[in-house]
């Protein structure tokens, strides 16, 4: 991998490791569909006059179908999902059951044929997702089975948004992908906020959202989009293997919490594992470092423009 896609990936590793604490303060004062439609609705109109300046919505909203499909797999069931989820689990389960986004992706695109993962990556995904397990260790409780659905309907969608944006929608500017599906999540979402707004918002419910809005939504899903471009959809999915990485760290150095054996052993698992998962073999980076050779289509005069 390339020292940008190293750098995407590990600032999408630590930005999208902070939501786990941001949704569970939320969602003890608003109901999880006021939550998500306040991190899309805020996070789709910052992005917006840049993208009415750039000109970038047009052609985005050509292709609705796929987008909205994007859409509905990436964020509108997600977000509502994991906050209810986070009504009841803990932050370590969803984590851990989260973790799972890259296993099912490469099922995804090695079934389509959209790409192909050698034994190497393979392995390395395992030992990550071992690595997730370790740190979280024994705190996981499965005692909620809806709950538990809902997290295993959100892999599924987190696994199935890069392959689409992969498929349908990456030859159209990022930008206006993101502002596009941001208001169209926020749409969706608008009226069952309109009848679960609560009458009052706390202060901490408030910054929490605010910080998923601009943080974890606007900026995040650009340099996800940047991700995906430099490593591949299920590539780029390997980041949900730093996020509870980084969630745990937090807390550790940030609130005092305990350092376990379980991190101590799970953190350099996760290293290696998205080492392992992200690299490409070395035939492949020979093959890509040489350039194409020329076709008979190449050889004819271009025709004026």
């Amino acid at each position: 991998m390339t020292r940008r896609g190293w750098a995407l990936f590990l600032a999408m590793g630590v930005i999208w490791g902070v939501p786990y604490a941001m949704i569970r303060i939320a969602v003890e004062d608003l109901d999880p569909i006021v939550v998500a439609f306040g991190r899309t609705l805020i996070g789709g109109l910052l992005l917006l006059p840049i993208a009415l300046y750039r000109d970038v919505l047009a052609p985005v909203l050509r292709r609705w179908r796929p987008l909205l499909l994007y859409t509905l797999v990436e964020i509108t069931g997600p977000w509502f999902l994991i906050g209810y989820a986070e009504t009841t689990l803990n932050s370590s389960t969803v984590g851990l059951l989260i973790a799972a986004v890259p296993l099912i992706a490469v099922v995804i695109v090695t079934v389509l044929g959209h790409d192909r993962f050698d034994a190497r990556g393979v392995i390395g995904l395992l030992v990550g997702f071992a690595g997730v397990a370790a740190l979280v260790g024994l705190d996981v409780d499965l005692g909620n089975p809806a709950a538990v659905a809902a997290i295993g309907l959100t892999t599924i969608g987190y696994a199935v948004g890069p392959i689409v944006i992969s498929r349908a929608l990456a030859d159209l500017p990022p930008l206006g992908v993101v502002t596009g599906s941001l208001l169209l999540a926020a749409a969706i979402y608008a009226p069952f906020a309109g009848w679960l707004w609560p009458a009052r918002i706390t202060a901490d419910a408030a910054w929490s959202v605010l910080g998923l809005a601009v943080i974890c939504t606007a900026v995040a899903f650009l340099f996800f989009f940047a991700l995906i471009a430099e490593i591949g959809p299920a590539r780029a999915t390997v980041i949900t293997y730093i996020n509870p990485a980084v969630a745990i760290l937090l807390g550790v150095t940030a609130l005092d919490e305990p350092l376990t054996a379980g991190m101590a052993i799970g953190f350099p698992l996760v290293i290696l594992g998205s080492v392992l998962g992200t690299a490409r073999g070395r035939d492949k980076r020979a093959a890509a470092d040489r350039p194409a050779p020329p076709t008979p289509e190449a050889a004819l005069p271009l025709p004026e423009r």
